[in-house]
């Protein structure tokens, strides 16, 4: 869309906003620079950078209130489930309200009046149009420029193509849970500076939040970043056993299996949007 409004298909837009987790893969961060300055400052488009932190930090400091991620958890009986997914509403709406708020001139907690709003584009493909919902408050009213012209994901690609954008990587955290088998190699293999990062984050999560267990309130079972509830450095990525695989059916199919849930991690269209696992557990895994 960024590119759109920049080569006049579409109308220019005032601002564009990246909310940053603080843990984005390299690529991303270069990627958004390589916009920046290729498509957006020559066609007179500022990005906004927000943040609410960092999501990584955040997670292993037990002093701080953590929006905990959706990790795969096994219960002590062997049973799984899944902690709740806060860290899209915390690390990327509230950051991107902030900043709106700001930008209309009504900063927290000043009333925004009535009337007063600023139109949001949301990149969401004819593909996902079901993913297509208001922003929840009236001052900022969502609108999806990609279903109004019918782009399909294989549009954008085409698209991003001709432009020298092929690519462009999906914004996720490094760590994010929905990563397939793919995504996990790559970062294995492409960067093992990244590679090690994930695996002790994987590694430290392993009893819950930080700040329940400093609390006394640790985790009922053990959290993990892999669908397959072993530590991320034995995870099944180069393969999966027919054992494995019969196990995990009922979460999802092959092709999430191999390439992850296909949205990128966007405000208003989080690849997490799925109906809760039967077991559900709050504060980084605290049983609900």
């Amino acid at each position: 869309m960024l590119c759109l409004a920049a080569d006049g298909t579409l109308p220019k837009i005032d601002y564009a906003v990246f909310a940053d987790t603080g843990w984005e893969p390299k690529a991303v961060y270069q990627h958004l620079d390589r916009l920046e300055k290729e498509i957006a400052e020559p066609a007179g488009i500022p990005i906004l950078r927000v943040s609410s932190g960092n999501i990584r930090n955040d997670a292993l400091d037990p002093s701080h209130r953590f929006a905990s991620m959706p990790l795969y958890i096994l219960n002590r009986d062997g049973k799984h489930g899944m902690t709740r997914r806060q860290c899209t509403g915390e690390y990327k709406i509230k950051p991107i309200k902030k900043k709106i708020r700001e930008l209309l001139g009504y900063p927290h907690p000043m009333r925004v009046p009535k009337g007063v709003f600023v139109e949001q584009w949301v990149g969401i493909s004819v593909d996902e149009f079901h993913r297509a919902k208001d922003s929840g408050v009236q001052y900022m009213r969502n609108l999806h420029p990609l279903l109004d012209l019918g782009w399909s994901r294989s549009d954008c690609v085409r698209y991003l193509t001709r432009l020298g954008l092929a690519d462009t990587p999906k914004s996720s955290c490094l760590g994010c849970t929905y990563h397939g088998n793919a995504q996990w190699r790559a970062i294995r293999d492409s960067s093992p500076d990244e590679w090690a990062d994930v695996v002790a984050f994987d590694a430290a999560i392993r009893a819950g939040n930080a700040r329940a267990n400093a609390t006394g309130n640790p985790l009922l079972g053990q959290a993990f970043l892999h669908r397959s509830r072993v530590p991320l450095s034995e995870a099944p990525i180069d393969h999966v056993t027919a054992a494995e695989w019969a196990a995990l059916q009922p979460e999802l199919d092959a092709d999430e299996l191999e390439s992850g849930v296909v949205d990128g991690c966007s405000p208003w269209s989080c690849r997490g949007e799925q109906p809760e696992p039967a077991a559900v557990h709050d504060e980084f895994g605290l049983a609900a």
